[in-house]
């Protein structure tokens, strides 16, 4: 096999060059879900183990994450929500700081850890949806996974479709590539629609400036 073959197949396997930036994201994402979704855990176990404590993140009836923890919704797959958390947030870090030691990843690798990030999101959305518009509050640790969350998924797809793990023409993959570099300003448009539809519903500025 010459060289040129060589790398041929290595990037076909894992597109070049190694997304660094990607991987010192997927690390700090990682570390800051695992951490937001341990606090949760912890304040789940007090509440269990004294239903009439009040857990440390509840900060007024607006503000709070006893009445997220303490709800269905809480435990959807019926355990807490947190526990996913716990472990789901170790993938991210495991894979950024494999990328950043020179770790290649096959194709269906790629497509198996976007499928994970593709349900963190759209579990996030659902999240986001039940606290604005069913439970009536924002959970100070669940805004720390969105706020995490929510970029992750679009750096995961965007690269994705740079590498070729996503079918697409050259000419889209270049423009991943070139898209990349508008992930922050994607998610803090995200972060404004969210703001906006917890405003309409809850009036959380009228809350933060009493």
């Amino acid at each position: 096999m010459t060289g040129g073959a060589i790398i041929a197949r290595m990037t076909s396997r894992t597109g070049s060059p190694r997304p660094l930036g990607l991987a010192v994201w997927l690390i700090l994402a990682g570390a800051v879900g695992w951490f937001a979704a341990f606090e949760l855990t912890v304040e789940r176990l007090r509440l269990l183990a004294d239903p009439n404590a009040t857990a440390a993140c509840d900060i007024s009836l607006l503000v709070q994450c006893g009445a997220n923890l303490q709800s269905a919704q809480g435990s959807v797959f019926g355990f807490p929500n947190p526990v996913l958390g716990l472990t789901g947030w170790m993938a991210p870090a495991v894979v950024g700081a494999a990328l950043l030691a020179g770790a290649r990843f096959a194709r269906w690798f790629w497509l198996v850890f976007g499928l994970g990030m593709t349900f963190a999101f759209g579990f996030v959305l659902w999240l986001i949806s039940q606290s604005v518009y069913v439970l009536g509050t924002l959970c100070p640790w669940c805004m720390v996974t969105w706020l995490v969350t929510i970029p992750s998924f679009y750096a995961v797809v965007v690269h994705l479709v740079r590498i070729g793990a996503i079918p697409a023409s050259a000419s889209a993959r270049r423009g991943a590539g070139r898209l990349m570099a508008w992930v922050p300003l994607m998610a803090i448009v995200t972060f404004a629609v969210v703001g906006l539809l917890a405003q309409l519903q809850l009036d959380w500025i009228a809350e933060f400036t009493r």
